[in-house]
């Protein structure tokens, strides 16, 4: 992997799409490329920020992401492919950023996304420094807003969202879940990729259940080209959870689908995707609303 380089269109970092990025058409899916953007900002350097870290002026704290959105725009792939990551900073807010993302394949958009968020430690939310502020001020995109609020995914504020998204009378199909050791990250919480995957399962298990399939055939493959991800609070290990889905048809051949996780009655997050129709065995759409 080369070093990240400033571009026009932000920082560009390569990274090698690797095997594990893979759906199971061979090419790149969603989540793989959710990776591509997660190690991009990851190697971004904050060179005041990080001094200022090592000076010991800025206490202890965690670094949350609270909102994420990915896009898969084009076939990417196979394995070994180089992939050029394009990040900027979209919005600053008060306790919170929001960078922007595109994936290039040979000069080609294969995919998009951004992510929000948040420094905190154990009271809650903590002020952007000015050291960080300064170093994200060169990064910033051509739409970067300046703001006070905390920022949610996207840049601009979010659409509120809906109170029946938290509520379990809203999500007509479930999938059962157990969050698994290797899924705990160093915050000591289940990491936001890993959950990104059980929205994976959970259409799965609906495209199964609606369509299903031949006698010894594969499940149909009708993941999301698409993620909206809000993380309203804390997975854990151990522990039992339940991913809600409730599934409508678009008006181009496509499904849309409102997820969330939950622990007995507690939503910990949503996500809405948009993927692929199939062919259902009955009809598990309802009329899209007006």
């Amino acid at each position: 992997m080369n070093s990240p380089e400033h571009q026009s269109a932000g920082v560009q970092v390569d990274v090698r799409v690797r095997q594990a990025d893979l759906g199971r058409d061979g090419l790149a899916s969603t989540i793989g490329m959710a990776r591509w953007l997660e190690d991009a900002r990851i190697r971004l350097r904050l060179r005041r920020f990080e001094r200022l870290i090592g000076e010991g002026g800025f206490g202890s704290f965690r670094i949350l992401l609270v909102g994420q959105q990915v896009s898969r725009l084009a076939p990417a792939g196979p394995a070994g492919t180089r992939v050029q990551v394009h990040t900027g900073v979209r919005r600053i807010g008060r306790s919170s950023l929001t960078f922007g993302q595109e994936a290039m394949v040979g000069g080609k958009h294969v995919g998009s996304g951004d992510a929000t968020v948040v420094l905190a430690d154990g009271s809650g939310p903590l002020q952007l420094p000015d050291e960080l502020i300064a170093d994200l001020h060169e990064m910033r995109l051509p739409e970067t807003e300046t703001g006070t609020g905390t920022g949610t995914a996207g840049g601009p504020p979010a659409t509120r969202l809906r109170p029946e998204r938290l509520n379990r009378a809203h999500y007509s199909n479930w999938a059962p879940l157990r969050s698994r050791i290797g899924d705990v990250d160093s915050n000591q919480h289940v990491n936001f990729m890993a959950l990104a995957t059980w929205y994976d399962e959970a259409v799965a298990a609906f495209a199964l259940d609606s369509i299903g399939t031949s006698d010894g055939g594969a499940v149909p493959d009708l993941s999301p080209r698409s993620y909206r991800i809000r993380y309203l609070g804390e997975v854990t290990y151990p522990g039992d959870y339940e991913i809600g889905l409730t599934a409508r048809s678009g008006d181009t051949g496509s499904v849309h689908y409102e997820l969330g996780v939950f622990r007995g009655s507690t939503c910990l997050g949503v996500a809405d995707g948009i993927g692929p129709e199939g062919e259902p065995r009955t009809s598990h759409f309802p009329t899209p609303r007006a």
